[in-house]
């Protein structure tokens, strides 16, 4: 099983010969995903509390849909659309309280079917992994929060014990049984996401079989019950395309709502670069990547890479050593 290397002169660094990356991140580093690192009040101590939901001038809510979210448009760019009325009308969902900032609670309401005054020109409901890269970093978190608690209300109506109704209690935190009482809390999946780099610093690039035509990625995959993280990055690689990690190193992490992950970044280094034994059901396509040859990939639209709001795009650009050109 690899392990996490304490020895940072075990490896050098790696260069580049590629046109503009400049030099790689050095070993230890952690990558600079785009959602990592956001912190939001959330006020959690009045959560017990039930009234941080009442209404009040005091209150602004945040409508979610599934992945999406409110957002309008101004002259500093894209923001979380607030509204000062209750929007869920005569419908019985759920409210969650976010937090308090600039001295006003933030409460999230996901509607199923808003309604038609969520869609006015430059103010309408969109996708979260879309536009959460260009919201200001507080409203990010409390977007991704919101977005990833209406998914979790959405998925848990009945009790998982005795399948009776569950009921919200702590500000939307917590779901009691109705009939037996048991309380059920928020679930976040760890899953692992690893740039894969072998004994020449090649990058492992992947098409899943879910995935359209050109679109590559590195590899991830849940965190099985009993496995370290190290672990999972180890077997998930050798699963999917037949390689074995020898070393593993943490890169950083970021929250994920689609619908609960919380996405753990690493580097690994494969043993070996033969060939490569790839999972039918799940990998359609993998292969090596020199910068060079993913460059040119790149440029002649041959590869497409995840897009600026995942930490898949942030570990490849770690490897890659600066922004990689080509369309996102």
């Amino acid at each position: 099983m690899p392990t996490a290397s304490d020895d940072r002169g075990s490896h050098p660094t790696p260069t580049s010969g590629a046109p503009g990356p400049s030099t790689p991140r050095p070993r230890g580093a952690h990558a600079p995903a785009p959602l990592a690192g956001i912190r939001v009040e959330r006020d959690a101590a009045e959560r017990e509390d039930d009234a941080a939901l009442a209404p009040g001038e005091d209150v602004r809510y945040l409508v979610t849909s599934g992945v999406s979210v409110s957002i309008e448009d101004g002259a500093d760019g894209s923001r979380l659309a607030w509204e000062r009325e209750d929007p869920r009308g005569g419908a019985t969902a759920t409210l969650v309280y976010l937090g308090r900032t600039d001295g006003l609670r933030r409460i999230a309401a996901e509607i199923p079917e808003p309604g038609g005054e969520l869609d006015d020109p430059g103010r309408d409901l969109r996708e979260l992994r879309r536009v959460a890269v260009d919201l200001p970093r507080e409203e990010a978190g409390l977007a991704l929060t919101a977005v990833g608690m209406g998914g979790w209300h959405r998925s848990m109506r009945h009790c998982p014990l005795c399948g009776e109704l569950l009921a919200p209690e702590s500000s939307g935190w917590v779901l009691r049984c109705t009939a037996d009482g048991s309380l059920h809390f928020p679930r976040t999946d760890p899953a692992v996401i690893m740039a894969v780099r072998d004994e020449t610093d090649r990058l492992l690039l992947a098409r899943n079989a879910g995935f359209r035509g050109r679109f590559h990625s590195v590899l991830a995959g849940f965190v099985e019950p009993g496995e370290t993280l190290e672990a999972a990055v180890a077997r998930e690689v050798e699963e999917e395309v037949g390689v074995i990690v020898e070393e593993v190193e943490y890169a950083g992490s970021q929250p994920w709502p689609f619908p609960r992950s919380l996405m753990l970044g690493f580097r690994a280094w494969a043993r070996t670069s033969g060939a490569l034994r790839l999972q039918a059901e799940e990998i359609a396509e993998a292969d090596w990547f020199t910068r060079e040859a993913l460059t040119t990939a790149l440029e002649q639209g041959e590869v497409l890479l995840p897009g600026s709001a995942s930490i898949a795009r942030a570990l490849i650009e770690d490897w890659y050593g600066g922004a990689l050109p080509g369309e996102e």
